[in-house]
């Protein structure tokens, strides 16, 4: 019989256990994709209404309605494909991002702001 114990321990040497990520995770990270999709096809049908149907003012609201929602179907891709590298990578860094709907938020509240100041101002 051997006199080793079983486990031994060694103050130099790591032991690298692979994380694993579960698939709720994966899931998660397409269903916001499809939720900011979402947004994007609303008011992107919105743009198209006011397009259509609108004036001169309306037009303009439209083109910068357009704007914000290619802009949020861009920070959508890339916020898809950013995440879906770092579960891929192990799942050990934060998926979050504090900056983006911010700023998204910001163009669409500016462009409601202007498309209320162009129609309360034109005649």
């Amino acid at each position: 019989m051997s006199t080793q114990p079983l486990l031994q321990r060694t103050a130099n040497k790591r032991i690298a256990l692979p994380v694993r990520v579960e698939p709720k995770v994966f899931f998660a990270n397409e269903r916001t994709f499809l939720s900011w999709l979402h947004f994007t096809v609303v008011l992107g049908g919105l743009a198209v209404g006011l397009l259509n149907f609108g004036d001169k003012v309306g037009k303009i609201s439209a083109s910068m309605f357009s704007i914000v929602a290619i802009g949020v179907m861009l920070y959508a891709l890339f916020t898809y494909h950013w995440r879906a590298a770092a579960i891929r990578r192990g799942g050990k860094q934060q998926y979050d991002d504090r900056i983006g709907p911010t700023i998204l938020c910001i163009a669409l509240l500016i462009a409601i702001v202007i498309n209320f100041v162009l129609r309360f101002t034109s005649d």
